[in-house]
């Protein structure tokens, strides 16, 4: 099952249009999901991701998603689901539900519950094994900052990549000490799997370390711009690929203000798409709340500062 070529380049974390009545705008997610997919370097979609506003999706409409971009993707590019579940059974059940739903990869995140009490030490690997276990489709495996609880070790990222069905891994220390300490335990014992950075906030500087691509939400935002700093990166270019940060940069600004991706950016990066006319609502669900006019006009200026169209 591990295939380092698929599952290296772009993967863009795709946000969720609502209705006004908070369901799911299956016309503007096949829409979303279609426009992203059409950029050269974009490899697959990544649905129920924090920027898809999974911890507000129920199980059902979680499903669905992956439905929809499947069907609209109709195999081109794989689509992968976050899965978020606070034990094994759960997380084995929207494992399923998304290989039910035609999702080629999970994107499996730790249980909450060890953000605030910790783990066992051997009880990543053993959950990555039940999951594993369970589907037929790849793993990707979620890792969160170092100065997090659930943070896994590099010991414990090694033996997950024994797994056969783990074919990736989402690197997110945001410790860059650490960051190197991974990449290279990972790239010298697991060279069959791809290492995508989810540094949205300083994605350059995490892609010169011979990372495979990318996995960010700023891909649903600016697909082709990710795609050509991939490119220049692995190319070896850096001049170029700094010109192309430096676009990127701007953009950061404006969306995330030098701070790592949180629910308000994502808010904020939905109105931004919004404003660029690339999706019809900025409606974020309860209970994050809508962005202040003032919050509004720092996206606008920031979109205008580095050249991109502003429709509404």
């Amino acid at each position: 099952m591990k295939n380092k070529e698929k599952w290296s380049g772009v993967f863009p974390a795709v946000l969720i249009p609502f209705k006004d009545d908070y369901s799911i705008d299956e016309p503007e997610f096949r829409k979303l999901v279609r426009w992203v997919a059409s950029h050269e370097g974009v490899n697959g979609i990544v649905v129920n991701g924090h920027t898809g506003e999974i911890m507000t999706l129920l199980p059902e409409e979680r499903a669905e998603a992956v439905r929809i971009a499947a069907d609209e993707l109709q195999g081109r590019i794989p689509v992968i689901s976050g899965v978020s579940a606070e034990g094994s059974i759960e997380a084995i059940q929207h494992s399923q539900a998304v290989e039910q739903a035609g999702g080629e990869g999970i994107l499996l995140m730790p249980p909450h519950s060890w953000l605030r009490f910790g783990m066992q030490p051997d009880s990543p690997v053993e959950f990555f094994k039940d999951v594993a276990e369970s589907v037929n489709i790849g793993i990707v495996v979620h890792q969160y900052p170092t100065w997090t609880k659930p943070s896994y070790t590099t010991s414990q990222l090694l033996e997950m990549a024994k797994i056969p069905n783990v074919v990736s891994f989402k690197i997110g220390q945001r410790d860059m000490a650490q960051y190197e300490v991974d990449v290279r335990a990972l790239k010298e014992h697991a060279p069959d799997v791809s290492l995508l950075t989810c540094h949205d906030e300083y994605l350059l500087p995490t892609l010169v370390q011979g990372i495979d691509g990318a996995l960010v939400g700023f891909g649903c935002f600016v697909p082709d711009l990710i795609a050509e700093l991939v490119k220049q990166v692995k190319n070896q270019n850096l001049a170029e690929a700094n010109k192309v940060y430096d676009r990127i940069y701007e953009l950061k600004q404006a969306i995330y203000k030098m701070d790592e991706p949180s629910s308000t950016s994502h808010l904020r990066m939905k109105e931004a798409m919004y404003q660029r006319g690339l999706i019809s609502s900025s409606l974020a669900r309860r209970p994050v709340l809508p962005l202040t006019e003032e919050e509004k006009q720092e996206i606008s200026d920031g979109l205008k500062k580095v050249g991109l169209s502003v429709e509404v």
